[in-house]
C-alpha cells in the first residue's frame, strides 16, 4: 500500500515536533544555544510549510490541544531565558501605519504563539490515520498564509539580532 505522505510532509511534521521539544525545554539551555537552535529550525519550518498541500476545498481542522496554563508556563520560561532580549520593535504591525509611537513585541510571546500552532498540529496528527493527517496538513498550510508565517518571519529578525549582535548572552 502506497502512502500519500510525501517526504516533505513527513519532514514538516518532524520539524514541528523538533520545534515543540526545543521550546518546551528552553529553560534547560543557555540563551546563545537556544537562539542558535531557533535560527536554524524556524527557516526550515517556513520552507517546509511552503511545500504543504494547499486546497481551496479547505476541509481540515486542527483541534486545540494546548491549554492556557501550558502556554503561559512556556511563554514565561522563554521570557526569563531571553531577559532584556525579549522585547523588540515591530514594524509590520497593522496599527504601525497609524502610529507615531513604536510598537513593542515579545520574542517569547511570538515563540509561544508558534508553539501553540505546532503543538495543536502535532496533537492532531499523532497516531491519526493518513486522511486525517492530510487534512491537518491542509489546515496548518491555510493557517500558515493567514497567520503564522508572519509571526515566524517577524520573530526571526530579533532572534537574528540576538544571535549575531548581542554581546551579553552569557
Amino acid at each position: 500500500m502506497s502512502s500519500l505522505l510525501t517526504p516533505n510532509y513527513l519532514a514538516f511534521i518532524g520539524l514541528c515536533n523538533e520545534y515543540c521539544s526545543a521550546v518546551e525545554n528552553a529553560a534547560e539551555k543557555e540563551l546563545s544555544d537556544f537562539v542558535a537552535e531557533m535560527t536554524r529550525i524556524l527557516p526550515r519550518i517556513y520552507i517546509s510549510a511552503l511545500d504543504l498541500p494547499q486546497s481551496d476545498d479547505f476541509g481540515g481542522e486542527i483541534e486545540p490541544a494546548m491549554d492556557e496554563d501550558h502556554y503561559d508556563a512556556v511563554r514565561s520560561s522563554l521570557e526569563r531565558l531571553l531577559g532584556a532580549h525579549d522585547t523588540y520593535l515591530e514594524v509590520f504591525e497593522e496599527d504601525m501605519k497609524y502610529s507615531d509611537t513604536p510598537i513593542a513585541a515579545s520574542v517569547s510571546e511570538s515563540l509561544a504563539d508558534l508553539l501553540q500552532v505546532f503543538y495543536n498540529f502535532i496533537a492532531t496528527v499523532r497516531d491519526a490515520p493518513e486522511p486525517v493527517i492530510l487534512e491537518a496538513l491542509e489546515a496548518v498550510r491555510g493557517d500558515f498564509g493567514d497567520y503564522w508565517s508572519n509571526v515566524l518571519c517577524n520573530v526571526m529578525r530579533p532572534l537574528n539580532q540576538i544571535r549575531f549582535n548581542a554581546t551579553d548572552l552569557e
